[in-house]
């Protein structure tokens, strides 16, 4: 029998996908996976925390819950506390009504429904992203119909931030080009700017007339504190101007699975917001019509107890600091093995991800040899280690860089 769908040829590789497949089909019973962007707990399981138990628990016990459709921008009360959760309590943007608020598929959604009504609404078509980034943006873009280049943002030579290349590519960038800016522990080196850099950028964007789109997926899980790393939002928020933001919560409520965030909008007038939320749910409706209701719920419950959200951030900096905590163990186990070079990049770094500087010979050959895999360009998941795990890849490292300089 024929096939309609003989024609279809096969993807090309996907480079994370292929390293996730790799260590999926290895029999080796030691191996390890540090591609994934996922926390794991001391014993290397996907940690649910106490208090979304908690909020689960008591959704389950109220008979007034139940599973109808919510509107298209989801439910009310995760839009509003989503939006003072990343604009904080006193957002002269809130009270002024010009913001808009969307339940959105978590950080990737979120972006998606952005870049989908910026395709449709905004005259200039190219966005520009770091380099690198995370591996969905350029994707998650080009789909929609937008047009993607890069600015400088990571030295190979310093394993640190090229601030002034990446301040050079942005202010050479086209007048109202989108310009996507990671809030806080950068995916996939782990580098941010400081506050004094941020406000540079801030001016160089906002001069050039440059719309800001901020992929916000770490609140809170990067420094351990939810004012601290929404503070380069805030900055661009307080002078006024326009700005996108992509909240997911997938990371610091541990709500992978719920697939559960907000693409928030902030807009110069009343007027404008209530235009532009009239466009986006013109967007939503044709994509999934209407979110799913459980991890908003959860999130929803969390924020607006005073009690649960203070067992939250407990909880949060908990994570945060384990995560600071394994990349003080593995950059002092890679100094007791005497490996070459510098290595206090890794310390110096934040949140989820560490660059470590490997290229993708040595990479590759320590999935052979130590079965322990990582994406090609030597990024890691930190927040996937733990204290058995730390020497298994201090002794890869080792002999990688040792034998493959």
């Amino acid at each position: 029998m024929s096939s309609i769908l003989s024609n279809v040829l096969p993807a090309p590789e996907d480079h994370v996908l292929s390293v996730i497949f790799a260590c999926r089909d290895d029999p080796c019973p030691v191996k390890l996976n540090l591609s994934a962007g996922a926390y794991r707990t001391e014993e290397g399981k996907p940690l649910v925390l106490e208090v979304v138990r908690k909020a689960e628990q008591q959704l389950a016990n109220d008979l007034s819950c139940d599973k109808g459709y919510l509107p298209i921008d989801g439910l009310a009360d995760f839009n509003k506390l989503s939006a003072k959760l990343i604009l904080g309590d006193d957002s002269h943007a809130v009270e002024e009504n010009r913001v808009v608020t969307i339940q959105c598929l978590s950080g990737t959604g979120s972006l998606r429904v952005g870049a989908e009504f910026l395709a449709k609404h905004h005259q200039q078509r190219v966005v520009f992203v770091p380099n690198p980034t995370w591996g969905n943006h350029p994707f998650i873009f080009t789909l929609a119909g937008l047009y993607v280049e890069y600015f400088r943002y990571y030295d190979p030579q310093t394993r640190g931030l090229d601030f002034e290349g990446m301040l050079e590519d942005i202010g050479a960038a086209p007048s109202g080009a989108i310009v996507v800016l990671q809030s806080c522990a950068h995916n996939p080196t782990g580098i941010d700017p400081t506050l004094e850099q941020w406000e540079k950028i801030r001016q160089i964007v906002r001069s050039k007339g440059l719309l800001p789109f901020f992929d916000t997926a770490y609140q809170g899980f990067a420094s351990g504190n939810l004012d601290s790393d929404a503070q380069s939002v805030r900055m661009f928020v307080a002078d006024g101007g326009e700005c996108f933001i992509a909240q997911s919560f997938a990371k610091n409520m541990g709500l992978y699975g719920e697939r559960i965030g907000a693409l928030t909008i902030v807009c110069t007038s009343q007027d404008v917001a209530r235009k532009v939320h009239s466009q986006v749910l013109l967007v939503v409706r044709p994509m999934y019509l209407s979110p799913p209701m459980h991890g908003a719920s959860i999130v929803t419950t969390i924020l607006k107890n005073s009690d649960m959200y203070k067992d939250w951030t407990i909880e949060l900096k908990g994570m945060a600091d384990r995560i600071i905590s394994m990349r003080q163990q593995l950059y002092e186990a890679i100094q007791a093995r005497g490996t070459p070079g510098d290595w206090s990049h890794i310390i110096k770094q934040i949140g989820m991800f560490s660059f470590t500087g490997l290229n993708e010979k040595q990479v590759r050959w320590m999935a052979k040899e130590y079965h322990i895999y990582m994406t090609y360009d030597g990024r890691i998941s930190i927040a996937s280690l733990n204290s058995k795990t730390v020497p298994q890849l201090a002794d890869a490292i080792h002999a990688a860089v040792t034998r493959l300089a």
